[in-house]
């Protein structure tokens, strides 16, 4: 109350930050996102056959990295080169939704010293202008009034600040966990692409070289 009418959308901010924060916290558990063993298991289904669309429908829906890899499964007849491309295209939305509200956690950690500076600046005028209505009056009064304005500076801080580095560290965990989904994409597309070696013809002997002249 003491900071005005500009503590409100800052506490708002404050708020969706906070919800963002606990929402990521959430979303973005190692175990979620990478489940321990996902990629062997993946491998493993590949090398045995065992790929029938129950199998990618439980991959596709059960983590990030699962959904990367139900992607190359599923193209897993395909030349290479496809199959990469499937893998990248599927990869661009696991990203996106891994980064899900990240953009609005940089904006409040962006908006709120300015807000904060904002609510400052409009105390000040107000304070100013009721100077120049009833003149400088007592000075104490006045020293209240600015520490009432800073009020707002020092809340868009506070918000601020959390807001950018729990940012910079969901960001630094996303580009942590791609690296990792990258690991394990390639080692499957590796294992679907492995050829099997050719079979060598069989040497035809002196005798059916004969035969086959005679024949004709």
């Amino acid at each position: 109350m003491a900071g005005g009418w500009a503590m409100l959308p800052i506490l708002i901010c404050s708020a969706v930050a906070l919800a963002i924060v606990l929402e990521r916290c959430w979303t973005l558990r190692r175990k979620s996102v990478l489940p321990p063993g996902l990629g062997d298991e993946v491998r493993t289904w590949a090398r045995s056959g065992q790929l029938d669309p129950a199998h990618l429908a439980t991959l596709a829906n059960g983590s990030p990295l699962g959904e990367l890899l139900a992607s190359a499964v599923a193209v897993r007849n395909r030349p290479r080169e496809l199959i990469k491309e499937r893998i990248e295209d599927t990869g661009r939305h696991v990203v996106h939704n891994m980064e899900r509200y990240l953009n609005t956690l940089g904006t409040i950690a962006l908006i709120g010293p300015l807000l904060g500076l904002l609510g400052t600046v409009i105390g000040l005028i107000r304070m100013f202008l009721d100077v120049m209505k009833g003149g400088v009056g007592d000075p104490m009064k006045m020293a209240g009034g600015i520490g009432e304005a800073l009020i707002c500076t020092a809340t868009g801080l506070v918000v601020a600040i959390p807001a950018y580095v729990l940012h910079r560290y969901f960001r630094s965990r996303v580009a942590g966990y791609c690296v990792e989904m990258e690991k394990q994409a390639t080692a499957l597309l590796d294992e679907l692409t492995v050829t099997a070696p050719a079979t060598p013809r069989p040497r035809r002997t002196a005798a059916a070289a004969t035969t086959e002249q005679s024949a004709g």
